[in-house]
């Protein structure tokens, strides 16, 4: 079986190597941050579930730096992640997944949570 990390280690130089893999580590962020809001979960087509379908629900989350402007993410979460409700100022711990895709000749970003835990009460 072909492995693309591996073949891309063996075959670049070693500052290419350290730049692939620093770029890795910053993929997946968590950090604490505040609930905006939370859509309702729905159902999406996935060719990874066993029924062909998943749960799939959009939330924004903030950073707390204490500023007006401070940075949002809009996120999917997926799954059993989807159900779970979190509400308007609950303080979590995320773990983001930032990725990027190409389309028609335009690039898109897309924020994945992949865990996501209440700390406050």
């Amino acid at each position: 079986m072909f492995h693309a990390p591996l073949f891309f280690v063996y075959f670049c130089h070693r500052k290419q190597v350290a730049m692939f893999i620093d770029l890795l580590i910053h993929i997946m962020e968590t950090k604490i941050l505040k609930v905006v809001r939370q859509g309702e979960a729905f159902g999406v087509q996935s060719a990874k579930a066993g029924s062909g379908t998943i749960q799939k629900c959009n939330i924004v989350l903030r950073e707390m730096g204490g500023g007006k402007f401070e940075n949002e993410y809009v996120c999917a979460m997926l799954g059993n992640l989807a159900a779970c409700r979190f509400y308007e100022g609950d303080v979590v711990a995320a773990t983001l997944r930032f990725s990027t895709h190409e389309y028609q000749g335009q690039t898109f970003q897309e924020i994945l949570a992949t865990d996501v835990v209440k700390l406050n009460k």
